[in-house]
């Protein structure tokens, strides 16, 4: 039988989740809820320079909101504990030294200085220098030295790195879920640091022995990580342990131009990168949350980034896309980032949310205009302008003559007073003060029946009664205007355009 699916989403903790990063950890989410698995959260902070506080805790946070929490991670479910990498250092150690004493790994003393130097010589001479085979014989390492020189070397606390020894000669012919066939010449290679003096990994040790002992199946993750594929799969040959399945998630492309989708891009062009806001002294970054997406919007357009069912359908909930999500249908192919597409995503989501969720999500809003109003009419209003917008932000830019009377008269619209308009608003204003039952229908019908009745061409009425109501030739169905605001504020708005128009 084999064994139950264990994928991860494993991040640096060196600032704010990118939406790319987002996406990878979607991707796995899908994979092990598609295949009964189990998705887990690392946190790999071994690089302690690198680490910013706050970070992990948004990292939390993002995942949550999202709704793509992991089954396993810090403080939950700690079945393969701890994980977080900094408090597994101990752990790794013991795995470089197995490399040492089975010749997979050596150590290496060299300064930065002389390494320096050595790179200049081979440049001077028209070289491109590797650190591998090629010259490791005649640099400062633990394989032109012996043992007792080294150990002692050690115990005098020189600054050393261990190195892995690559291969020589050989051809690795590897699989990948989504590219197929890839191969790499171990010649071509570098000996990649995997532990360092201050008695920490590097992120290729720690991953791999980390994957392993989690029992990872599958290692899900970007493009970018291709490259280090080759030394992953030597690093589990060299351990005799078996190699996880790889799959190398495409890019996601900037929306002009070429090259991957950057922060540069987000502040140029006006968009978030991150699904939360992140500020920090130099200031905020906005986040898809603060800025009005829904989680499942944002799910929703990523899963589509690199990624469809075969199908036109776009929209999908979270439960759709764990049903149909298949590593084998991932493209190749960089994905380009479409800021105006998700708006209209998030559109989508916006009117096929329940009208008083909406109402509760405008109502600070509101409130914070100035305006005591209730729900029961908020939710109104919002029934009547939600199609028109793609965030519960724009909501008052569409509603505020609900609240808040013309001042000013739209100057093309104004073509629509003529001479005859105001006797004809006079009239009006007579017929609405006799309607008793003052509701959308009932005002219709009785204003229809006084235009039929007199002859009245309705285009001579309705724009100049929607001018006086709105300001603008704009807004839902004119009736339910004059409903919410009420007989005695339409009135008022009418009046008070006879005066001014």
């Amino acid at each position: 039988m084999s064994n139950p699916i264990r994928v991860r989403f494993a991040p640096s903790p060196t600032g704010p989740l990118h939406i790319g990063g987002v996406r990878t950890a979607l991707f796995n989410y899908l994979f092990a809820k598609k295949n009964g698995g189990t998705f887990f959260l690392r946190i790999e902070d071994t690089d302690q320079s690198r680490f910013v506080p706050g970070a992990e805790q948004y990292i939390m946070e993002a995942l949550e909101w999202l709704g793509i929490a992991p089954d396993e991670t810090i403080g939950k479910n700690e079945k393969f504990g701890p994980y977080r990498q900094s408090e597994r250092k101990e752990l790794y150690k013991q795995y470089a030294d197995q490399l040492i004493n089975s010749g997979w790994a050596y150590y290496a003393f060299d300064t930065p200085e002389s390494l320096d130097a050595y790179r200049k010589a081979e440049e001077e001479q028209g070289k491109t220098f590797i650190y591998n085979h090629t010259n490791r014989e005649k640099l400062d390492t633990s394989l032109v030295i012996s043992a007792s020189e080294t150990a002692q070397r050690i115990a005098n606390g020189e600054h050393y790195v261990i190195r892995f020894k690559t291969p020589v000669d050989e051809i690795l012919h590897l699989k990948d879920i989504i590219r197929g066939h890839v191969k790499f010449e171990t010649n071509l290679l570098d000996d990649k640091v995997l532990f360092k003096s201050d008695g920490m990994p590097t992120y290729h040790l720690a991953n791999i022995v980390d994957d392993h002992l989690m029992e990872t199946t599958h290692v899900i993750r970007g493009e970018e990580w291709l490259p280090s594929m080759p030394l992953h799969v030597l690093l589990y040959h060299a351990f005799g342990w078996p190699a996880p399945e790889f799959a190398h998630l495409p890019l996601i492309l900037k929306p002009v131009g070429n090259g991957k989708l950057s922060k540069r891009d987000g502040d140029k062009l006006g968009f978030p990168v991150f699904p939360l806001e992140w500020k920090t002294e130099e200031g905020i970054s906005s986040g898809y949350r603060e800025k009005g997406f829904f989680p499942e919007t944002v799910i929703n357009f990523l899963a589509l980034l690199g990624w469809n069912d075969g199908t036109e359908q776009e929209l999908f909930s979270l439960e759709e896309l764990v049903e149909k999500f298949d590593l084998n249908r991932v493209h190749k192919a960089g994905a380009k980032f479409d800021p105006e597409k998700n708006k209209w995503f998030n559109h989508q989501y916006l009117i096929k949310q329940k009208d008083e969720d909406l109402a509760k999500a405008f109502a600070p809003i509101v409130e914070e205009k100035g305006f005591s109003i209730s729900l029961e009419t908020i939710t109104k209003i919002v029934s009547l302008i939600k199609e028109r917008a793609h965030f519960v932000t724009e909501f008052w830019d569409l509603s505020d003559f609900f609240f808040v009377a013309p001042t000013t008269y739209d100057e093309k619209a104004k073509k629509n007073w003529k001479e005859e308009t105001p006797a004809l608003m006079q009239e009006l204003i007579s017929v609405l003060e006799e309607i008793t039952d003052f509701t959308s229908p009932n005002i219709e019908t009785i204003v229809k029946d006084w235009l039929t009745k007199n002859e009245i061409g309705m285009g001579k009425v309705m724009q100049p009664f929607r001018l006086s109501l709105v300001g603008a030739l704009k807004g839902p169905h004119l009736f339910d205007i004059v409903e919410i605001i009420g007989k005695e504020e339409t009135i008022s708005r009418i009046q008070k355009a006879i005066a001014t128009l």
